[in-house]
């Protein structure tokens, strides 16, 4: 692709590092912010560097925040005797839309994937562990994706917390094998977190 300006050849290639954004795409929307307001552009451009220098990881669940503790660990409305836990911010956005869950959130920040050289130390397990170590948690939801590599780390937190005297459910299986959590439908994935059965039932 020729570019008249070096400055418009930049500005495509930064956007098209995006996921799903290719060159077209990405000269789009560069095309689109130069027929904006300047103002406009630099909200938007501020708005990014914001979000990249003071987002925050909740220090109880991992989740973003813009507080060292978020919105949802801070309330006084939720159960936090009930943990979900998720692989990433996706997943708590997916099932606080179903409006289905009144617990709290674990993110792990992925899934068990040994093909990909990710094991359990680099994932926030040990975290999760001491959350169980207060006798507050009477039970925790796995809610990963059902894939191989959900299974395989459901399996493995099975056997790190089977320790502790809580219940340990899964969502129901009305998601097929192999979907993604934050792409399924908000109905579905809302009445698998309120059926979810317990972990070893899942097994059989």
């Amino acid at each position: 692709m020729n570019f008249s300006s070096k400055l418009l050849e930049d500005a495509v290639a930064e956007f098209a590092k995006l996921p799903g954004v290719g060159q077209k795409t990405a000269l789009r929307l560069v095309l689109h912010l130069l027929n904006r307001d300047k103002e406009e552009v630099h909200k938007f451009s501020s708005a990014i560097s914001k979000l990249r220098n003071e987002i925050q990881f909740c220090q109880t669940c991992h989740n973003i925040a813009d507080q060292s503790v978020c919105q949802i660990c801070s309330s006084p409305k939720r159960d936090h005797s009930l943990i979900c836990v998720v692989e990433d911010t996706r997943d708590v956005m997916a099932i606080e839309n179903t409006n289905q869950f009144n617990g709290v959130y674990h993110v792990l920040g992925g899934l068990i994937s040994p093909m990909d050289g990710i094991g359990p130390a680099d994932l926030e397990v040990d975290t999760l562990v001491e959350r169980l170590k207060n006798n507050t948690v009477s039970e925790i939801i796995f809610a990963l994706s059902a894939t191989m590599e959900g299974d395989t780390t459901i399996f493995y937190l099975h056997k790190r917390l089977k320790q502790f005297n809580i219940n340990i459910s899964t969502i129901a299986r009305g998601i097929a094998f192999g979907g993604e959590l934050e792409y399924v439908d908000e109905i579905t994935l809302g009445r698998s977190i309120v059926t979810r059965v317990p972990y070893e039932n899942s097994l059989s």
